[in-house]
């Protein structure tokens, strides 16, 4: 028998070209889809045919609903190792494996500061007047030497986030539940008592938490209003973490001097979305994860996960 593997969101078209997929060639028919398939029902009408699933990230749940009307589906890997999209009791109810991959946090991390540079230098405000013939210098950039950054999270990405403060300069804390003062220690980063004395003392604001019941929310119109209207606002965690209309708000009514995104409430962004045009915005279209290396560990990984199912011995099992 000869199985089908379906590769989720190829929007570059660059997945069968990231990892040898020859070496399962013989048994399987890989799929790449490049288009994004928005629903239940487009989903379930796509995959039926297939019986591997390989999904980019946590951008397409796989809730009970849809497991059920996909009888013929018997893995499914998620690039990375944690997916909170995934009904993982009705993958298992379903005889469905879920397997995933390894992720490098250094993209992420790169991208961040990219965002964050961007904004405070206003780099593409002046690409697109240098480009246009439009004035010669417009802007004026907002320094980092000196500066306090504000970290929500000091986790993996966190950690080396704040070290890249550190290098340039800027006073660096940190804030979260769970944060201890020897931890932050360690980083070379100050304790906040509170994420209120964090935010109101921040120039810049990165956020780097995971999204769970405790961060869902967590920055909301009353949090964006500690900010200062000289600071700058970066979220390539996850976008329930910061409640999107109150940000689009302060952009709008210029509480903020920015905000760089990479993640949001809907995605792909549907044409015609009001963060599309918000003022005072730099935003990227979820491309944190988006690099070469970690493309070639995420299809490679997931080339294995499918020859070790088909030998009978599962590797990287979820959750």
């Amino acid at each position: 028998m000869r199985f089908r593997c379906a590769v989720l969101d190829d929007f570059q078209g660059v997945a069968l070209d990231c990892a040898d997929w020859g070496a399962i060639a013989g048994d399987v028919e890989v799929v790449a889809f490049r288009e994004h398939f928005e629903g239940e029902d487009a989903l379930a009408g796509a995959l039926a045919d297939f019986d591997f699933v390989v999904t980019l990230r946590e951008r397409v749940p796989f809730p009970a609903s849809l497991i059920a009307r996909l009888p013929r589906l018997r893995l499914l890997v998620a690039t990375g190792m944690r997916n909170s999209v995934i009904d993982y009791e009705a993958a298992a109810a379903h005889g469905v494996t879920v397997c995933g991959t390894q992720s490098s946090s250094a993209p992420a991390v790169e991208l961040t500061w990219a965002l964050l540079l961007g904004l405070a230098r206003g780099v593409v405000t002046e690409n697109n007047s240098l480009r246009g013939n439009g004035p010669w210098q417009s802007t004026v950039g907002a320094d980092l030497e000196g500066r306090r950054l504000g970290l929500l999270g000091l986790g993996k990405i966190g950690g080396r986030v704040a070290r890249i403060g550190n290098a340039f300069g800027m006073k660096v804390g940190a804030w979260s539940q769970n944060l201890t003062a020897e931890r932050a220690a360690e980083h070379g980063v100050e304790l906040a008592p509170d994420k209120e004395t964090l935010l109101a003392g921040s120039d810049f604001v990165s956020v780097h938490l995971a999204l769970g019941d405790r961060t869902r929310g967590l920055l909301g119109a009353a949090e964006l209003a500690l900010l200062k209207p000289s600071a700058y606002l970066i979220n390539t965690s996850r976008a329930a973490i910061v409640d999107q209309d109150a940000l689009l708000a302060a952009l709008h009514e210029g509480r903020l001097a920015g905000a760089g995104l990479d993640v949001f409430d809907i995605e792909p962004l549907p044409a015609g979305h009001p963060v599309r045009t918000a003022p005072r915005l730099l935003a990227t279209p979820h491309i944190g994860y988006v690099s070469r290396a970690n493309y070639e560990t995420f299809y490679g990984q997931a080339v294995e996960d499918v020859a070790a199912f088909l030998a009978g011995a599962p590797v990287r099992l979820l959750p």
